[in-house]
């Protein structure tokens, strides 16, 4: 990259209360706030409400209430009858399929955002050519996207959302659309593109993974609200909902602590922290739950007798569902899957120290 990519207006952030009423049915409330320099993460599942966040920043979708400013302008107000339209917001979108025009070359393609902004012709295909320069594709300037590899379609699509010299980087699923090798190839590439960006930055994703090595803070969508907000660390290790629990590996279990125990369900179990009491949530990684063929002996800790009921081989972890009494995901090596000689129906035991267990009021 032959220099640092820069944001249009100074990089002065985002602040936004997204309201949205579908014809669906469908409500979507929700607050972002970025500041320049910054990349926030919104991750949900299917049909949390995350491509209608995307439709009501790029001004395809009106707000119904709420408010958003973006490098020290009012986009969309209701209140105050005000509403720009996508060309006036100085948003560059970056789309999961990369959405390049396949009868465009690469240099017009990066060109056509400036174009359509009334740039004269060029004027639009020097800049074009200088963001080829800056994230070196010069060489493929009139190549056409048939012709492209997935890293290069990518950095093309990035090119192309940059060169109107947004306010705001808008990325939507942008490895979506790669297989699992490309997409852990390009990933990188990305987050070096993401950091040298001077203004906010908001990526839209499915894949946790995604959020945790690309923003500096996630917010999780879950039926048009969110649920949490945090760092990678917060969302892994203090997960507020099954969903999000499910995402960061742990297990999530909702119960009453009392005295140092914790009823969750019809079990029980020890917990460190005797002090808390009432309603709570506790988290427990699935790498802190040991299992064993016959009974654990040693210091007091939390133990059962389960069966497992699934096995997952992720490479270098295998990943086991218990069941009964308390289903709970474990993760051991492959090594002790082997040496214990488990498979779906195996008769085990589980052992999970108090201190293991994080808890906190719900």
């Amino acid at each position: 990259m032959a220099g640092p990519l820069s944001a249009g207006r100074g990089g002065a952030g985002l602040e936004a209360r997204l309201v949205v009423s579908r014809a669906d049915g469908f409500e979507l409330d929700l607050a972002l706030g970025i500041a320049a320099g910054r990349t926030v993460a919104l991750l949900g599942p299917n049909g949390a409400g995350k491509s209608t966040a995307v439709a009501a920043l790029a001004g395809l979708l009106p707000l119904a209430a709420g408010r958003i400013a973006l490098a020290g302008r009012v986009l969309d107000d209701p209140a105050g009858g005000l509403f720009l339209p996508p060309d006036e917001r100085r948003i560059g979108v970056m789309f999961q399929d990369y959405a390049l025009f396949p009868h465009l070359t690469v240099l017009s393609n990066v060109a056509f955002g400036l174009r359509s902004r009334g740039v004269p012709r060029r004027q639009a295909r020097a800049r074009a050519a200088s963001w080829l320069r800056r994230l070196g594709l010069e060489e493929l300037a009139s190549r056409k996207p048939g012709a492209l590899s997935g890293g290069e379609a990518q950095r093309v699509a990035l090119a192309r959302a940059l060169a109107p010299d947004p306010d705001l980087l808008l990325l939507d699923e942008p490895l979506a659309a790669l297989d699992v090798t490309t997409r852990a190839r390009l990933r990188r590439g990305l987050a070096d593109h993401l950091r040298a960006f001077a203004g906010p930055r908001l990526l839209i994703t499915h894949d946790p993974t995604e959020a945790f090595l690309l923003a500096d803070e996630i917010h999780v969508l879950e039926g048009g609200r969110v649920v949490q907000v945090g760092t990678a660390d917060d969302i892994r290790l203090t997960p507020r909902t099954a969903y999000v629990a499910d995402l960061a590996g742990s297990n999530l279990l909702v119960g009453t602590a009392s005295e140092g125990v914790l009823a969750t369900g019809a079990w029980q179990l020890r917990i460190a922290d005797a002090g808390i009491a009432g309603a709570v949530l506790a988290a427990i990684h699935p790498r802190a739950i040991s299992i064993h063929r016959g009974r654990p002996e040693g210091s007091p800790r939390n133990s059962w007798r389960t069966a497992v009921t699934l096995i997952e081989d992720l490479g270098e972890r295998v990943r086991l569902n218990v069941g009964d009494p308390l289903p709970l995901t474990v993760e051991v090596t492959p090594e002790a899957v082997a040496a214990l000689e488990l498979e779906p129906g195996s008769a085990v035991w589980v052992a999970i120290k108090a201190t293991e267990i994080r808890v906190e009021a719900a």
